[in-house]
């Protein structure tokens, strides 16, 4: 289904996806501060592939078909381990509003990729959408990076988890061809897990040091931002093109920077409203039929 038809489940799962990936950053930047960013990775994934596993037992669906296991293992390994480590050290760098929007280059990468490998094409007004947004989250990311709140390493890791984060969405476009969106997100984030092993030793020391609010943070991770919004995004973009749902993701820095302000008193100031703003008018450019 093209995005200029999209139903009302479609951009119902949209909906969730944008509101749930835009508070994990800021559940990120709170959690960082007791867990280093791959035992913070291995707890997230850890709770988000039991929640994945009990409800896709439950509607009783099976092995993914051997078609699909290619986009699910590079989905896994790519977005699922290597950018939630990446993104989680970069956090510890950088303020969660100028990560958002860093990370956030990754859209214009899943378009140019999605238009060459998948063959989506490159529409004018997409491309059009997609500079604005880009221009405005420059604009926030500049400003939500005055006073040494960021560092050139926590940016450097955020440009890494854009590039992961738009290979595995690249990757995953082909296996929801074949397997449902439940399928490919439980086991794509069941191969992340297994390949952020190497920190259980560490998480398992953190967690019984961690307050209760911060594991909280971990399984709250887990379960919404990972096993429902990762499931939402999947099923959405089995149902539009790879370039139209990373446009909608440029509403997560806006809404992030919001977030950021009232639960973690990261305050914001006129350039970065403004900054935001434009990044909607380019989602809603990129969107207009």
């Amino acid at each position: 289904m093209r995005d200029r038809n999209i139903d009302h489940r479609t951009l119902a799962a949209v909906i969730v996806t944008v509101l749930l990936w835009a508070s994990a950053f800021v559940a990120i930047r709170s959690a960082a501060q007791h867990f280093a960013p791959g035992a913070l990775a291995l707890g997230r994934l850890a709770a988000g592939s039991v929640t994945l596993l009990v409800i896709l037992l439950a509607r009783r669906e099976g092995w993914p078909p051997r078609a699909a296991w290619p986009g699910i293992l590079a989905s896994g390994i790519l977005w699922f381990g290597l950018y939630m480590v990446v993104l989680n050290w970069g956090e510890q760098e950088v303020d969660a509003g100028t990560a958002a929007m860093v990370v956030n280059v990754g859209p214009i990468l899943i378009a140019l990729l999605g238009g060459w490998l998948l063959k989506e094409g490159f529409p004018p007004r997409l491309m059009a959408g997609m500079a604005v947004s880009f221009a405005g989250a420059v604009v926030v990311g500049v400003s939500m990076s005055g006073g040494g709140r960021s560092s050139v390493l926590g940016v450097l890791l955020c440009l890494v988890a854009a590039v992961t984060y738009a290979g595995g969405v690249v990757s995953q476009k082909p296996a929801l061809r074949h397997a449902s969106a439940l399928q490919v997100t439980t086991f794509g984030c069941l191969v992340g897990a297994l390949g952020c092993l190497p920190f259980a030793g560490q998480f398992v020391s953190q967690v019984g040091d961690a307050p209760l609010p911060a594991v909280l943070n971990v399984v709250y991770l887990g379960v919404f931002p990972t096993a429902l919004a990762f499931t939402t995004w999947a099923y959405a973009l089995a149902r539009t093109t790879a370039g139209n749902m990373g446009a909608t993701t440029y509403v997560v820095p806006a809404l992030v920077v919001l977030m950021a302000w009232a639960f973690l008193g990261e305050v914001p100031g006129p350039l970065t409203f403004a900054g935001g703003l434009v990044c909607l008018v380019g989602v809603a450019i990129s969107r207009r039929r």
